[in-house]
């Protein structure tokens, strides 16, 4: 199981990592201004950081390894994204003055993508966490 560290550090590194890639990329996209999306953009990190430690911390519980299947690690995505969208759906439509369903299509776009990133992230994260720890067993 991961400590209460390991889970804020793993968190504020991705939520990082995902605010420099998406800011300039949604700014680019929607036309809408950097500031505007960068506030977006940090408001739905923040809630994703919480989401992530709860979500995370739930699917720990449930798939109790850190050896985790391609198939484990795609349903942990998963679940975390279509969390992420039912809750920020209305707040991206509302922040852009959109309607709802351009703001799903957005929120769709987004998802996909840090379905990926996430994927990427949490397994490159867990090897080098990993191999730190068999490390400090020698």
């Amino acid at each position: 199981m991961r400590s209460i560290k390991e889970r804020l550090v793993h968190s504020i590194l991705f939520e990082i990592g995902g605010l420099v890639i998406v800011t300039p990329l949604a700014t680019w996209l929607t036309g809408h201004g950097f500031g505007e999306m960068g506030i977006l953009a940090f408001a739905v990190s923040t809630f994703a950081m919480i989401w992530n430690f709860v979500w995370n911390k739930l699917f720990d519980r449930w798939v109790p390894t850190r050896r985790r299947t391609l198939v484990q690690r795609v349903a942990q995505t998963f679940g975390f994204e279509l969390g992420i969208l039912v809750i920020t759906l209305p707040v991206v439509a509302w922040w852009l003055d959109i309607g709802l369903v351009e703001a799903f299509w957005l929120d769709l776009g987004f998802m996909l993508f840090f379905m990926f990133y996430a994927l990427v992230y949490n397994t490159s994260f867990d090897r080098v966490v990993s191999r730190r720890l068999e490390r400090e067993a020698r």
